[in-house]
């Protein structure tokens, strides 16, 4: 029933004013942000290269997918023949590769990653170049409001004449005040505090305002603590990839190792064979 009141309330404020404005003859415009995106030559070859990109992206993935599954492959046949501790090291060496390409769809395909950076950086510089002019254009012909008509009602224009931002907020402050009373006293001195206007009404709430400052500092305090966690959390995040890439280094240099001496073994045989032949 409350929230009802309150809307009927914005509900008719807005009416109101726009059948005031109507008298004068409210002009509003729009455009399309995609057909301009699309009839600028820069953002269509700009866009080309990008979906390149994605492409090789993309087959560099499929290429990592296709050597951890013959690795998983060739250990499904070899187990047999293998050492625990061999094997072992190969599980070891394909869960990296396994995280490695994990790691390279993140940083391609991830929130925060090229192709979602790549795209903004192509489609800013020409969103801030149409803000610009639609500016000049809505003073220099006098526009009310203009809208993008590609996008979720975004307004990218409006006259400051036409902005009722503070009388709507008056009006929902007052009906929530009125709501909240609890006896005659507080209902009288809500009824004296509409009575003023806006400025007067602003020097009242200086005290009001000076709550919600301490209010708000007691806040960041909070935030700050906050982010002092979570920046002890990233620094043992960092020293555990630390420890992750030591381990890796290790891995590769014990492969390495044992590779050497496999060798060194195989060479021992075939000098060994080579002596006997010779050998009279």
């Amino acid at each position: 029933m409350k929230t009802k009141k309150l809307l009927f309330l914005t509900l008719t404020l807005f009416c109101f004013t726009f059948m005031a404005e109507a008298q004068r003859g409210v002009r509003i415009g729009y455009i399309d942000m995609e057909y301009i995106l699309e009839s600028v030559p820069e953002y269509k070859e700009a866009s080309t290269q990008l979906e390149g990109k994605v492409q090789r992206w993309k087959k560099d993935i499929e290429k990592r997918q296709k050597e951890i599954d013959q690795m998983k492959l060739n250990l499904a046949n070899e187990r047999v023949l293998l050492t625990k501790e061999l094997i072992d090291e190969r599980e070891e060496e394909i869960q990296i590769k396994e995280d490695e390409m994990l790691q390279y769809q993140q940083d391609r395909f991830g929130p925060n990653g090229d192709l979602m950076i790549q795209r903004r950086q192509l489609v800013q510089p020409i969103q801030d170049q149409v803000f610009n002019i639609v500016q000049e254009v809505a003073e220099n012909k006098k526009y009310d409001f203009i809208f993008d008509k590609s996008a979720d009602v975004v307004m990218l224009f409006a006259a400051k004449r036409n902005d009722v931002s503070d009388l709507v907020l008056r009006s929902i402050e007052r009906a929530g005040r009125r709501v909240q009373a609890e006896n005659k006293k507080e209902k009288r001195e809500i009824e004296q505090r509409e009575k003023l206007s806006l400025e007067e009404e602003g020097a009242v709430t200086e005290r009001e305002q000076a709550i919600l400052d301490k209010k708000k500092e007691r806040e960041e305090i909070v935030e700050t603590k906050k982010n002092e966690r979570e920046e002890m959390m990233s620094q043992r995040k960092k020293e555990r990839d630390s420890i992750r890439a030591a381990k890796k280094a290790e891995f590769e240099a014990r492969r390495q190792r044992l590779i050497e001496e496999r060798e060194k073994r195989k060479d021992s045989i075939l000098d060994a064979r080579q002596n006997r032949k010779n050998t009279p």
